[in-house]
This record gives C-alpha cells, sequence and structure tokens, in this order.
C-alpha cells in the first residue's frame, strides 16, 4: 500500500513538474517542449492506470454537489490535455516530424494555446480539489500520517494566503487572461529574464488556483454535510 501510495504521488508530482516545463515553451527550446510533452501525456495515461477505480466507478453511486464538481474538472483536465496533444502532433516539428501530415498548423497553434492555459487553471483546480488527498498520500508515504501540529498548520495556512495574493498579481502580470480569452494571438516570452523569476510566478499562479480548488471543494462538501444534516433532521421531526 505504501509502495501504492508513493507511486501515485510520484505520479502527480511529475505531471505538475512537466506542466511547469511545458509553461515556458520557447525558453526552453521547441525540441525540449515536445519531448516534454510526450512525458506528460505518458505520465496522464498512468495517471489515469492507477486511478482506474474512479474511472470504472463514475456511473455508480450518488451525485453529490461535489461528485458533479470533481467529475467536471476530470474531464476538463482531460480534454484540454488531449487538445494539447492532438495539435502538438500537427505542429511538431521534432517528435512526430515523420508524420504526412500538411497544413492544419494555424489553427492548431490557437488549440494549442487555449488548451494549454486552460489545462493550467483546469489542472490547479483539480490539484486544490484532492489536495487534502495528496497530503494524506505524502503522510503515508513519509511516515506523517496522523501527527497534527496546530502551530505549523497555521504558519502553513499563512504562507498559502500569501502564496495564492502573489499568485493573483502575477496571474495579471503574465498576461495569462489574455491567452485564456484569445485577447493576444501570441505568447510573450522575454529572453532576457531570468528563467527562476518565469517559474516563480507560474508556480506561484498555480498556488492560486490550487488553493481556490482547495477552498471551493471544502465549501461544497461543508455545504452538502450542512444539506444532509438538515434533511435528517427533518425527517426526524416530520
Amino acid at each position: 500500500m505504501k509502495k501504492q501510495a508513493a507511486f501515485k504521488l510520484l505520479t502527480d508530482i511529475a505531471m505538475t513538474v512537466l506542466l511547469m516545463l511545458l509553461m515556458a515553451f520557447e525558453l526552453i527550446g521547441r525540441e525540449a517542449h515536445e519531448w516534454l510533452g510526450m512525458g506528460m501525456l505518458a505520465a496522464l495515461v498512468i495517471h489515469h492506470i492507477l486511478n482506474r477505480k474512479w474511472s470504472a466507478n463514475w456511473r455508480k453511486g450518488r451525485y453529490t454537489p461535489a461528485r458533479v464538481l470533481q467529475t467536471l474538472l476530470v474531464l476538463l483536465v482531460l480534454f484540454s490535455m488531449l487538445a494539447s496533444a492532438v495539435s502538438g502532433i500537427v505542429m511538431s516539428r521534432y517528435v512526430f516530424d515523420f508524420l504526412p501530415l500538411s497544413g492544419g498548423r494555424s489553427w492548431a497553434r490557437v488549440v494549442h494555446m487555449l488548451a494549454a492555459y486552460w489545462g493550467f487553471i483546469f489542472l490547479s483546480l483539480h490539484l486544490g480539489f484532492h489536495w487534502n488527498t495528496m497530503m494524506i498520500r505524502a503522510g503515508k508515504v513519509f511516515g506523517t500520517a496522523g501527527r497534527g501540529n496546530p502551530a505549523r498548520t497555521n504558519i502553513l495556512r499563512i504562507l498559502a494566503v500569501a502564496a495564492a495574493a502573489y499568485g493573483l498579481y502575477a496571474f495579471w502580470k503574465r498576461g495569462i487572461p489574455d491567452y485564456l480569452f484569445l485577447r493576444s494571438a501570441f505568447v510573450f516570452f522575454d529572453f532576457e529574464e531570468p528563467l527562476f523569476f518565469f517559474y516563480i510566478d507560474y508556480i506561484a499562479s498555480m498556488a492560486c488556483f490550487v488553493w481556490i480548488g482547495h477552498y471551493l471543494a471544502k465549501g461544497v462538501r461543508n455545504a452538502g454535510k450542512k444539506k444532509r444534516k438538515a434533511a435528517e433532521k427533518t425527517g426526524r421531526t416530520a
């Protein structure tokens, strides 16, 4: 069980790191970007294999608001990743250069940009939605499960809020809304900027949406619990 949890955690970390590297695109070079994209696709397939029980049971059971939101995020992530992969193959100049493809690169570039940036948002929200699960998994791997520390928890919450606040600023500073809504047809990269600062801003932007996803999930689940308790109370007093 510990090995399985470790492998799942490693896969999730790998997907997160690959996503960060892919967002740099021109800064790391086209060929590297294509190979990293292949790695991301492979990690996505492994992730779904490891979570095949969820995929097999998605039509079973009752759909609570939290489960509806969770399923929607999974589908959005999957759709954006597949759209990114297909459009990337059409534009490929290295990994899939052997394919007899001609034309379609103009629409593929637009689709690739939309899929990449919306996928960045959806995957971050999805990560936040499962943050507690990931922390439990990490606790099992490192043997720290159940060792709560109120002071440490409060410090981490303050740091999370600070990271999310800066991430929101970085999100606007980097012009990401322009790419999400096609207000800009091209992604701007500052080749004179150290790559470190680029990644700091994108990691912070991800942290912002992870934070939003975490508290969105928490709010929806708490609302569902209150609704069930109210229904149970009404049933007992009827």
